[in-house]
């Protein structure tokens, strides 16, 4: 005869509790909080861009924002690549820094093409708002280059020529130093649960080692 509360326990596994376990696994919470973290990081950015005072008729507000901008996008990626070493989930966190670190790369540059724009008018083939020099951004960053939009003037080809530069560097070199962040987070896990003691190794209980 079956024992009842095994029943109960096979009923426990088999239904509802245990489809609600699967989702409460920490995987995949962690891959959850990865995607919202990276959701929202690349809606306060754009939300920033949007908002900012950005109508200052300076070229000397572009640069400032351009370099403050580059600097911020180093020390992000930095501290990013230092924390996926240490994250329990370097390839999530590797994800969410790498939209972030983009997200913010293409941004500054869209604020500094909207600048420019504002300080020299006729830096573009036509006048652009905030989201004209992002789709610019985003069109060069892509290499997809529709030839609606291109820089006339040689601050605008300049400018154009950095983000270039910069998104081979982006594509190319960052996402080795991100790779070889999760490489090292790995390696840390693993040895971290080699240095943990097993369970269950054990020979035996001591009634068992003394024996009859």
């Amino acid at each position: 005869m079956r024992d009842p509360s095994t029943a109960r326990t096979d009923r426990a596994r088999s239904g509802p509790d245990a489809h609600r376990g699967r989702w409460l696994r920490p995987g995949r919470w962690a891959a959850v909080r990865a995607v919202a973290r990276a959701v929202l990081i690349t809606v306060g950015l754009l939300a920033a861009y949007y908002l900012l005072p950005l109508d200052e008729r300076a070229t000397a507000g572009a640069t400032a924002l351009l370099v403050c901008g580059l600097v911020a996008v180093l020390l992000v990626f930095l501290w990013e690549v230092r924390t996926i070493a240490r994250s329990p989930h370097p390839r999530l966190k590797a994800v969410e820094a790498l939209a972030a670190t983009l997200v913010l790369f293409l941004v500054l540059f869209a604020g500094a093409y909207y600048l420019l724009d504002r300080s020299a008018p006729s830096s573009f083939s036509e006048p652009l708002t905030r989201t004209d020099a992002l789709y610019f951004t985003l069109t060069t960053f892509s290499t997809v280059g529709f030839g609606d939009i291109t820089a006339r003037s040689q601050a605008g080809r300049v400018l154009t020529m950095a983000q270039m530069a910069g998104g081979l560097l982006l594509v190319g070199l960052a996402a080795r130093v991100l790779a070889s962040a999760v490489q090292a987070g790995l390696r840390r896990q693993r040895g971290e649960q080699a240095a943990q003691p097993r369970s269950g190794t054990g020979t035996g209980t001591p009634e068992q080692e003394a024996g009859p």
